[in-house]
């Protein structure tokens, strides 16, 4: 898909993101706009970079992570040991979202089975207390 030069304003509605985070991303050296005076303006590149930021951040990379991915996927050529490199990244990322997912999924049973407790022990307060 391409895109025309765009301006924050127009990228920030494409790909529903805030001005700040825009200028955040480029002051982590992830995105280079172009500029025009105080104007920022996107390129194709600076899209397929913020599509790329913005699936990143959905599954959890850091920003040092995502700004490897730029580096390797935005490379002149995608050799094989660069597409290794990105597929170690996400392996690694899947591991530690699964063990968040275990370890929430504890979480979750342990208080069910607390709160399931708590309230058979207010159920039995508000009985002995309508009996006295």
């Amino acid at each position: 898909m391409s895109y025309p030069i765009l301006t924050i304003r127009e990228m920030c509605e494409r790909f529903e993101v805030t001005a700040r985070a825009l200028r955040f991303y480029e002051s982590k050296g992830l995105l280079n706009p172009l500029r025009d005076g105080s104007r920022r303006l996107y390129s194709n590149t600076d899209c397929a970079k913020l599509k790329l930021i913005l699936r990143a951040k959905f599954y959890g990379f850091s920003l040092e992570e995502i700004s490897q991915l730029l580096e390797i996927y935005h490379s002149d050529n995608l050799e094989y040991n660069k597409l290794t490199a990105i597929a170690d990244i996400a392996q690694k990322q899947l591991a530690a979202l699964e063990k968040q997912q275990t370890e929430l999924n504890r979480a979750i049973e342990s208080l069910r089975h607390e709160l399931d407790t708590g309230l058979r022990d207010l159920k039995n307060c508000a009985v002995l207390k309508q009996a006295a």
